[in-house]
């Protein structure tokens, strides 16, 4: 049963939910030794990886440990993420008591992503505006839109299916140059590649691929090694999933459409 009155286990949920939300591994480490030191634990050591988190530490005499051995890597909140810092802040500045961190902390983890139709939107926005800024034209960008709001759907879809991420990728990447193929066949848009970079943007891993690299420069070399293989190995999903269909078209069009 969870303890409201324990430090170390505010320090680790605390640790664990900025982890599950995509923020690097020194932020995670210096939110729990902050924490930890605010509320004058007297002895804290903690170890964080990309998807573990392990810490011990002393209260009153006692020593407790709890240990993390997963973390599922989830789509980045940077919501619940700032709310967090506000929150380490705060119990560093000596606001909170411990039972009052707790409920702060479970109002925080309980956010919610955007809407469906919120995302769908931004998702379609996003898309047209990269193929209108990487060369496209009106057309493009307008086929790239109708290709975003295809592919948020399909990725909500897939995430009520529990398909891996891979697969997703590769599966979601493939659908928006079909979906593109298809309207530049129709008469709608110019430039297929200018149409799929636009439609692509969302499956894109930047996130993970520049919290990688400051993990590399705080020292992390193993969880960044390992967010940067992940990275690389969506960024060949995508590329795969681009490729096979193109590929198809080419053969199947004499590539007239490509």
């Amino acid at each position: 049963m969870e303890d409201d009155t324990s430090i170390l286990e505010l320090s680790f949920q605390m640790g664990e939910t900025l982890l599950k939300n995509g923020a690097e591994i020194s932020r995670v480490q210096e939110t729990m030794e902050r924490v930890a030191r605010a509320y004058h634990a007297e002895e804290f050591n903690v170890y964080v990886l990309t998807n573990a988190i392990f810490a011990t530490g002393v209260e009153q005499g006692v020593e407790r440990s709890v240990e993390l051995k997963h973390i599922p890597s989830t789509s980045t909140h940077l919501g619940r993420i700032s709310a967090v810092n506000q929150l380490s802040r705060e119990i560093a500045q000596g606001q909170h008591t411990v039972e009052e961190a707790f409920r702060i902390l479970r109002r925080i983890q309980a956010l919610p992503f955007s809407s469906l139709p919120l995302a769908t939107l931004a998702c379609g926005v996003g898309s047209a505006a990269f193929s209108y800024l990487f060369g496209g034209d009106l057309f493009d960008a307008c086929t790239a839109f109708v290709c975003g709001l295809v592919l948020e759907l399909y990725l909500y879809w897939v995430g009520k299916h529990g398909l891996s991420k891979f697969l997703t990728n590769l599966s979601a990447s493939a659908l928006v140059t079909l979906c593109g193929a298809l309207f530049l066949f129709l008469g709608f848009g110019h430039n297929m590649d200018k149409i799929i970079i636009g439609s692509i943007i969302r499956l894109v891993p930047g996130v993970a691929l520049t919290t990688s690299i400051r993990d590399f420069f705080n020292g992390d070399y193993l969880s960044g090694a390992i967010r940067m293989l992940d990275a690389f190995l969506v960024g060949g999903c995508i590329a795969v999933g681009v490729g096979v269909v193109v590929r198809c078209l080419a053969l199947v069009t004499g590539g007239g459409l490509l």
